[in-house]
């Protein structure tokens, strides 16, 4: 890897980008926070209106399994940028990613116990490992695998989704559902020792399924598609070959909208549970290309002045992308569980989407306050001194 490259600055629009993610997975995870029914093809008793069914649809066809998929992308780039900042400062840099696998696993596993269980960090950190194993690897090797992987993983849900169809429905399914859900809304409404068990036994039972075997083959496959291009350094510079941009949006918007259509209409109450699969297998094998479509529609939207606008203000909150991550699940189990206002069950998903936006509205303007003082976030600055066995600089050197 070139010295240019290591001495490269930081660069504002991949952290606008990062941002731009950010906001997506809130968006997301909030639902989850909110709702015991969320996800779930079983209608929700509480919030059933035609509003409530059209906000979920439109979270499900926009933003649900894209925005992790960028997230990851951008983790795979970043990857190259450390090993690039090694390079310059003369180190091993295996053991210093090997330390930042740790702290990423040890901040995910007490993140997923305490605040959010279904927290990521845990799955970048085991498949870090993974991605620290290919660091050699040449970047068309790695975009092919790339592919590959997330054609047979997409390929196997396939699978599952057409044996589903042939198979009979699950036995009283919305009815041991709706069991759990309401068991779960004592656990959350309870106390923190009631919300903490709670999600370590939906860790325990379902969410590291879905993190490892849902999440992971297209998180990894993102990761891998970050590197090939972090290699290239093709986002030093993205708007050198804008053609290149149009053409990710021509090729992968429509494709990626329609499989996100489908994946968000199956996963309706009205739909039959059957078509739940085949509808995940459609919307997992579009989303890595609607979520680079989305980066580069993106990027072509910095160059316009309200998109230069937005990633000013957006830049500084993906800077710092990992204490707003962290903070966002703080500020939500203290509005949804008994962490604070139990509110879990008990607000619509139009207003758990504004909530979700009035957060992210606050964690912009305050980043940039936090960043005007200080060298990196909280939670970063934790992890880049595990990562290079020093202290770094806490407060933000004034010129």
């Amino acid at each position: 890897m070139s010295g240019a490259a290591a001495r490269q600055p930081r660069l504002a629009h991949v952290d606008a980008l990062r941002g731009f993610a950010l906001f997506g997975i809130l968006v997301v995870n909030i639902g989850v926070f909110a709702f015991p029914f969320y996800g779930a093809g079983v209608p929700d008793p509480a919030w059933s209106s035609p509003l409530d069914v059209t906000v979920r649809w439109f979270v499900a066809w926009l933003f649900e399994t894209k925005f992790y998929l960028l997230f990851s992308f951008l983790f795979g780039y970043s990857f190259t940028l450390q090993m690039a900042a090694a390079e310059h400062a003369g180190v091993a840099f295996a053991p210093r990613f090997l330390r930042r696998l740790v702290g990423l696993a040890v901040l995910g596993l007490a993140h997923a116990i305490l605040f959010y269980q279904g927290d990521i960090l845990v799955t970048y950190a085991l498949l870090g490992l993974a991605l620290l194993l290919c660091r050699r690897m040449d970047p068309g090797r790695a975009l092919r695998r790339a592919l590959w992987l997330i054609a047979l993983a997409s390929a196997a849900w396939v699978i599952l989704g057409a044996l589903s169809l042939l198979g009979p429905a699950p036995v009283d399914y919305g009815a041991q559902y709706k069991a759990e859900a309401l068991a779960s809304i004592q656990a959350y409404r309870g106390t923190i020792g009631t919300t903490i068990a709670q999600h370590i036994k939906e860790l325990s039972e379902t969410v590291w399924f879905t993190l490892l075997f849902v999440q992971g083959p297209f998180a990894f496959a993102m990761f891998l598609a970050g590197y090939a291009l972090g290699r290239r350094d093709a986002l030093a510079d993205p708007w050198r070959s804008p053609r290149a941009l149009w053409l990710l949006c021509a090729l992968g918007l429509l494709p990626g909208l329609a499989g996100a259509a489908a994946y968000a209409t199956s996963a309706l109450p009205q739909a039959r549970v059957v078509w739940e699969l085949p509808g995940l297998a459609v919307g997992l094998f579009t989303a890595p290309l609607l979520s680079l479509s989305y980066a580069a529609a993106f990027l072509l939207a910095l160059r316009t002045g309200p998109g230069r606008r937005l990633g000013e203000w957006l830049a500084p909150a993906g800077r710092m992308a990992l204490s707003n991550y962290l903070m966002q699940s703080v500020v939500c189990a203290w509005l949804f569980t008994a962490w604070g206002l139990r509110l879990y069950a008990a607000v619509s998903p139009l207003a758990a989407f504004v909530i979700a936006v009035a957060i992210f509205a606050v964690q912009m303007p305050l980043s940039a306050w936090w960043l005007r003082r200080h060298a990196y976030g909280p939670v970063e600055w934790f992890l880049r001194a595990l990562t290079i066995g020093a202290w770094p600089a806490w407060r933000r050197a004034q010129g």
